[in-house]
């Protein structure tokens, strides 16, 4: 029989590094986390790093070894798997002689934790104590997941000298191997919408089919912003055999890293069409990948199989987190941002981490950072923005380009250029000169702005892990990029493992902010802001598809706000935030009615 998670929470990925080793941190406590392997060189890095840390046997795997790429990421997950159920043995041996410790772990599960009740009860024991906990501990005890994510935009096609290598070579591709072929039992989180070629491959590998218990040893977990996402995503897996056995579902803009906004559908709403539909979707994947699984002639199995509901964005207090599990139904809420503020939980540099808690909601930001062209949280002053600053005021733009993971412009060369190159800016920027006598001062300064604002996220974003852990930082300086989401702004302090926790579950409180914004609420502001920046900012007249969506984003903030004033008032959560709550929504409802949305002009 699987054993329960101990939490109702997870880490979430953050960035290339912020969460590469937080299996290795957290795990023995039974905290799952995601960590990102689309980068094999800071994998291969942090290999080198823990093999030396814990004496282990692991060998250099160097970029002239046949897909050296895939190898690297299995290596580091099967070494991750070793150091985690290491420290998770050691960790169940010192609760069940240490009564102090047992204590702490107590203080750091969930309060409806059936473990924690049995726990309880165990340690008020007197000599019976060593015999009983031993055994709970071996029955109910399990460490974290270490899950992996992969970007599925980020798969870049690669080359031996000028020739182009197989599909399975991509970038993306090789990191799904590199897990598939790995010894861990876990989930892949896909993120950053459907790769069709990507998730055709995922079918290449028995890992991610049932066996005849029904257990997936490989679960997929898609990370989607709406049902009808999850449900067209869902059904083509399932028609190749495949079963997703969670949907992540994140807010669009009230979240860390790339923001995928959706088109006004709100957080709540859309979780709510999840718990009413979801029997509807774990019905229509069923069928599918019962008929796929008969002509592949691989195991059926005999139920439906487990399906997770989980989600993540913006949340800040316990009430936020408890009202999602029960009123949504979510198996568990993601909680990315915060933990940055825990040294004891992700990797990161002493200056970005100060710069984080000292930061105020106007620091943070929806930036163009990002080559991938797709908008950015990020937050004003880190190392990158000084060092890129310098180099302007030198005339120095773009980067070296050194890992090219995300060269994916086939504007000027076959091979991609990424457009935070030097390359890449440099030719768009000897473009724009050439116009420059046919455009305002006004125009040439926006499009020149948009061609050198673009940074280094490969390098950016695994800077801050190089520096903690005194890793050498070859090249170019670039500083660190640093990904947060907006909600960090009302954390101001570093804070322990322990204290977070306690937190999360109400049993401390680590905001000193007693202004914070409802996270539905600051996620309404969000994106009435955001459908006010795309009509001013519009250059010239809109299309008539442009039009209609605008006038459907602005009906789907209208139905949103039905939807809160309703849920809000019949709701026993948020009861003392009642009336600030109303107030919001009426505000923001005028606010939304008076956006004009532009006529289409013949």
């Amino acid at each position: 029989m699987t054993k329960k998670s101990l939490h109702n929470f997870h880490i979430p990925v953050m960035g290339l590094s912020y969460t590469i080793d937080s299996p290795i941190r957290l795990a023995q406590f039974g905290i799952t986390s995601v960590v990102s392997i689309i980068d094999d060189e800071i994998i291969e890095k942090m290999k080198n790093f823990y093999n030396k840390k814990f004496n282990l046997n692991y060998q250099d795997i160097s970029t002239k070894v046949e897909d050296y790429r895939a190898k690297r990421i299995t290596d580091y997950l099967d070494m991750m798997d070793e150091i985690v159920h290491q420290k998770f043995s050691s960790f169940k041996t010192e609760i069940s002689k240490n009564r102090e410790a047992l204590k702490n772990f107590i203080s750091i599960l969930p309060n409806t934790s059936e473990i924690k009740l049995g726990l309880q009860q165990i340690s008020e024991q007197g000599d019976l104590f060593g015999c009983q906990i031993k055994h709970f501990i071996e029955k109910n005890l399990v460490p974290g997941s270490i899950d992996v994510n992969i970007m599925t935009k980020v798969d870049k096609d690669n080359y031996k000298k000028s020739e182009q290598l197989p599909i399975i070579y991509n970038d993306a591709h090789a990191s799904l191997r590199g897990f598939a072929k790995s010894r861990i039992a876990s989930s892949m989180v896909l993120s950053a919408g459907m790769n069709p070629r990507l998730y055709s491959y995922i079918e290449e590998f028995d890992d991610f089919f049932p066996n005849e218990f029904g257990e997936i040893k490989k679960k997929i977990i898609l990370k989607v912003s709406d049902f009808r996402s999850a449900m067209i995503q869902g059904n083509f897996l399932a028609k190749k055999g495949l079963w997703v056995s969670e949907y992540r579902v994140e807010s669009g803009l009230n979240c860390g890293g790339h923001a995928f906004a959706t088109e006004g559908l709100l957080l709540g709403p859309i979780m709510e069409e999840f718990k009413q539909k979801k029997q509807e979707l774990i019905e229509s994947a069923h069928q599918l990948m019962i008929s796929s699984l008969e002509q592949k002639g691989k195991i059926i199995p005999t139920d439906y199989l487990e399906m997770k509901i989980t989600v993540q964005g913006g949340v800040g207090t316990a009430n936020e987190h408890a009202f999602l599990l029960e009123n949504y139904q979510a198996d568990s809420v993601g909680w990315g941002s915060p933990f940055l503020l825990v040294p004891e939980a992700t990797s990161m540099d002493n200056e970005t981490r100060n710069l984080l808690a000292q930061s105020k909601e106007q620091d943070f930001y929806l930036s163009n950072l990002s080559p991938l062209g797709i908008p950015f949280n990020t937050v004003r002053g880190t190392s990158n923005d000084r060092i890129r600053q310098e180099n302007a005021d030198k005339n120095k733009f773009g980067s070296s380009c050194p890992k090219k993971l995300l060269a994916l412009s086939k504007e000027y060369s076959e091979q991609g250029l990424c457009t935070a190159s030097k390359k890449y800016q440099d030719i768009k920027r000897n473009e724009l000169e050439i116009q420059k006598n046919k455009l305002s001062t006004e125009k040439y300064n926006t499009e020149y702005h948009k061609i050198t604002e673009k940074a280094c996220l490969c390098v950016g974003l695994v800077n801050a892990c190089y520096i903690e852990n005194n890793i050498e930082v070859k090249g170019e300086r670039q500083g660190v990029v640093v990904c947060p989401g907006p909600n960090l702004a009302y954390f101001d302090k570093e804070v322990s493992l322990a204290s977070m926790v306690k937190h999360i579950y109400g049993n401390e409180n680590v905001l000193s902010e007693e202004n914070r914004p409802n996270m539905f609420i600051n996620e309404l502001r969000m994106y009435v802001t955001h459908l006010q920046k795309e009509i001013i900012n519009l250059s010239g007249n809109p299309s008539a598809a442009q039009i209609k969506k605008w006038n459907l984003f602005k009906n789907n903030l209208l139905e949103g706000i039905g939807y809160y004033k309703n849920l809000f008032n019949n709701s026993s959560y948020f009861r003392d935030e009642l009336h600030y709550i109303n107030g919001q929504l009426l505000h923001h409802q005028l606010t939304v009615e008076q956006i004009e949305i532009p006529i289409l002009t013949k």
